[in-house]
């Protein structure tokens, strides 16, 4: 619960501490007082829009500060998941804001984002104003209401999981279907692409050798003139290199006996020999294979003429890539023909998880029935206590056209005050002020289930007076049991009931205006709640009147 809170510098508060106690406090105070200011900070604090105009005109920037009890409510994985030191004891919030914007939240003194401050903030802390009635038509909060009711998270949890399922196969099967069009009108461009590989066999590496041979056969009759002259110039009839090594190497041998020189310098003449030797049979060897082939060149010039077209045309550098391509064209294609077969498969699927979907579906109505029957009839009971005998309330649950992530359940809030009235929906049927107390009966009817440690009401009193006005004071003291309930009203009936009670007020000084907010005596009391009933002028009567509500 809240037990502590600071303001500073927030609009017309220049400074506030108040303390805080359980049960039930009232908060009242003239218009314009500031008890809409008080709800601000506090908004803001739970991580509320941050709007620098509400920095108090010449100061820097304010702070909002709240210590919260954590005496009966668990946080520890909420305080886990987010990496943040936990004190079982207490919590304490602030969130402060410059003059040029910046905002900064800290929980326990650890710097926080929003996106962490805002869900911490509601399981602290339910502020609810007079517009948050209108939830009563809102299908999301009537389910999360029932689910409270009925703790189905274990049928809520199988019903996520099997619509996850549904969700991921009807996906899939909307995504091949989809695949399976746009393949239908490229298959054809496919085919031809698997024709033109198919037909041109491309081959790894085979672009250096066509190359190569390119080179070859178009200067075939070059090389090969070439290659007969040094075969000419190293063993014609005119001039035979290897006769006159082989002279050269008698010569040398016949002086061996006296040159001892001689015999290295003939070995070194025969490794000439052969070595030369080998070169003209080489050379010999190569004139044989070169020829002009006009057939071949012609080949070999378009083979290379296709090869890079089709490297162009398919976007790689080299063979290997086209080979891929080719497995690549066959492999889609023999996908589209089996396509068939897969969207039988993927259909098969997305039936049998719908199947499983509706199964979880009906565990998780049954429970919400279940607890609407349950609800209905403690909020008819409860209005009853609020000047609505004849009131009734139903819930309308029925199935919708489609499975949505919180179930197959569509739901209304039906209402009738009058007797023999066939209820309605609220949103068509009810005033403000049956508006009020119906949301008022709800939010008691399940504080015991949410164990939210406190609730704010804000002038949820609007359109109820008189008796009625007690009576929802009366919850309000009731609901005090299970959790911290502040109010703020402008109805002397329910402030009376309050367990401890604060005014709001503004006083004007040479510096401006300043909103304050102080608890109030016993004597005090009376004079707030006269002031209530009798207006500007206090009269005998009032005080009586204020007596008679305070019980004294």
């Amino acid at each position: 619960m809240l037990t502590h809170l600071h303001i500073s510098h927030y609009a017309l508060i220049e400074s506030l501490d108040i303390d805080l106690r359980s049960g039930y406090t009232v908060i009242t105070g003239e218009t314009g007082a500031g008890k809409s200011i008080l709800l601000g900070a506090l908004s803001l604090l739970l991580g509320g829009r941050a709007d620098a105009r509400v920095v108090k005109q010449g100061e820097q920037k304010c702070v909002v500060e709240a210590t919260f009890s954590l005496e009966g409510i668990d946080l520890t994985s909420f305080f886990e998941e987010n990496d943040m030191d936990y004190d079982t004891a207490e919590c304490v919030v602030r969130r402060e804001l410059t003059a040029a914007g910046k905002s900064r939240a800290f929980v326990n003194d650890t710097p926080v984002l929003l996106s962490v401050l805002k869900p911490l903030g509601a399981q602290l802390v339910d502020i609810h104003s007079q517009h948050q009635n209108q939830l009563l038509g809102s299908e999301e909060f009537l389910l999360q209401t029932l689910d409270l009711v009925a703790a189905n998270d274990q049928e809520r949890g199988a019903y996520a999981q099997a619509y996850e399922t549904y969700r991921a196969a009807q996906q899939a099967l909307s995504a091949l279907k989809s695949q399976a069009e746009r393949d239908a009108k490229e298959q054809e461009f496919l085919r031809y692409q698997l024709q033109q590989l198919s037909e041109f066999q491309p081959q790894v590496d085979e672009q250096e050798s066509l190359e190569e041979e390119q080179i070859l056969l178009s200067h075939a009759e070059e090389i090969k003139s070439g290659l007969y002259q040094a075969v000419q110039l190293l063993s014609g009839e005119e001039l035979d290199v290897l006769q006159q090594l082989r002279q050269s190497m008698l010569a040398l041998s016949g002086v061996g006996e006296h040159l001892p020189q001689a015999t290295e310098l003939v070995e070194r003449l025969e490794s000439a020999r052969i070595e030369l030797g080998d070169i003209i049979d080489e050379l010999e060897q190569q004139q044989e294979r070169v020829e002009f082939n006009p057939q071949r060149l012609e080949y070999v010039d378009d083979r290379l003429s296709q090869l890079y077209h089709l490297l162009e045309r398919f976007g790689v550098e080299n063979e290997a890539a086209l080979c891929g391509q080719l497995v690549e064209l066959q492999q889609r294609l023999d996908a589209i023909e089996n396509m068939d077969e897969e969207v039988v498969r993927l259909t098969r699927e997305q039936e049998q998880a719908y199947a499983a979907l509706l199964q979880a579906a009906q565990m998780l109505t049954a429970t919400r029935q279940k607890a609407a029957t349950t609800v209905a009839a403690d909020l008819t009971e409860r209005i009853a206590q609020l000047g609505m005998p004849n009131g009734c309330v139903e819930f309308s649950l029925s199935a919708r056209l489609e499975p949505q992530a919180d179930g197959t359940d569509t739901l209304q809030l039906m209402f009738s005050a009058n007797k023999n009235v066939s209820p309605q929906n609220v949103q068509d049927i009810a005033s403000g002020g049956e508006v009020a107390r119906l949301m008022l009966s709800l939010k008691s009817y399940t504080a015991r289930y949410r164990q939210l440690p406190t609730i704010i009401f804000d002038e949820i009193d609007t359109g109820v007076s008189g008796t009625m006005a007690e009576c929802m004071g009366q919850v309000m003291q009731e609901l005090s049991h299970y959790c911290q309930v502040l109010c703020i009203t402008h109805l002397p009936q329910i402030a009376a009931l309050g367990d401890e009670h604060f005014r709001v007020y503004k006083e004007e000084d040479a510096e401006g205006t300043h909103s304050h907010i102080v608890p109030l005596s016993q004597e005090e009391r009376i004079a707030e709640i006269a002031n209530m009933l009798s207006g500007s002028e206090m009269t005998e009567a009032a005080i009586n009147n204020a007596k008679s509500l305070l019980g004294l």
